[in-house]
């Protein structure tokens, strides 16, 4: 099977596409015939030698989502899926199933849900991992219908997404955006959209002076959009947040949200593809790549600015 990864750690360059031997689903387990991958921000890690690779063995395949068709299921595999289903699935690429740049993943059972009906392959593959991170982030605010939650990077990709989970949960929506985004944050459900330019702390505070329930941080703002968050308030994010005496002093409830928390959960996963199939979720891809041009893909990511994801097609 054809499969995208790296011998060597470094900048999109070190990619390359390698022939390897095609899984095959065991107990517990389905194979996926992958027919699209997304392209993250996290796929960097694996790539410039960040993460713990000691479960696999090189070639380092990247991907943490993906989508297809349910091709194999294992012997003795409890699921409710079939074969030909179409499906889309969450990956973590530094185990024993290695990435989702492949022709050919095999996975529990349990990280592979049926994809939203009526999407292409692209589309459902921008759900899974990116769907999840937004969903964890909002549960772990913890934050009541009625409430204010303010996301930065809100037409990111993550950041979109907690946009619509908040707006469906019923909170107020106060979106970190820049101007030339400010109609699509408010399409995807903001009620109130600042900008990301300057002190974003205090831009918060200029449309919410008593300051917002919850913040959940998409791209690192960290403390400077801390202040922003109300007295007692929580803080949550899916890049990782430094504890501050800041925020201890203002009892500020400080979370990270990582994907593989809900790893296996397919009821959350299930559910998100109901949202999109109900309207309430929008699948964005930015651009679609053969898996061939995996280092033009991983270029574009590092200039930044996109809006949705890439997607690489096998």
């Amino acid at each position: 099977m054809k499969a995208v990864g790296v011998t060597r750690f470094g900048g999109p360059e070190v990619l390359d596409v390698f022939e390897l031997p095609a899984p095959h689903a065991g107990p517990g387990q389905v194979r996926v015939r992958v027919h699209a991958a997304t392209v993250n921000p996290g796929d960097r890690f694996l790539r410039g030698g960040f993460a713990d690779v000691s479960a696999v063995r090189p070639p380092y395949v990247l991907g943490a989502e993906a989508a297809g068709v349910v091709d194999e299921i294992g012997p003795g595999t409890d699921t409710g899926l079939r074969l030909g289903d179409r499906v889309m699935a969450v990956v973590v690429p530094n185990t024993a199933t290695g990435g989702a740049y492949a022709e050919y993943v095999v996975l529990p059972a349990r990280q592979v849900a049926l994809a939203p009906a009526g999407t292409s392959h692209a589309e459902a593959a921008t759900l899974p991992m990116n769907g999840l991170t937004a969903r964890l982030a909002l549960d772990l605010a913890d934050l009541a219908p009625g409430r204010t939650v303010a996301v930065t990077g809100g037409a990111g990709a993550v950041g979109g997404y907690v946009v619509q989970l908040a707006a469906a949960d019923g909170l107020t929506v106060v979106a970190v955006a820049s101007p030339h985004d400010e109609d699509l944050v408010r399409e995807l459900g903001a009620d109130l959209v600042v900008p990301r330019s300057g002190d974003i702390g205090r831009n918060i505070l200029r449309a919410v002076p008593s300051g917002v329930d919850g913040l959940v941080d998409t791209v690192g703002a960290g403390a400077s959009a801390s202040l922003a968050v109300r007295e007692g308030g929580t803080m949550s994010s899916s890049v990782g947040i430094g504890s501050s005496e800041e925020l201890r002093l203002r009892a500020v409830r400080n979370r990270t949200a990582v994907f593989t928390s809900y790893l296996g959960d397919t009821a959350r996963l299930d559910r998100l593809r109901v949202q999109v199939e109900k309207g309430l979720l929008t699948l964005r891809v930015a651009r679609t790549l053969p898996a061939e041009d995996a280092v033009t893909a991983h270029r574009l990511l590092e200039q930044g600015g996109i809006r949705g994801r890439l997607v690489l097609e096998f």
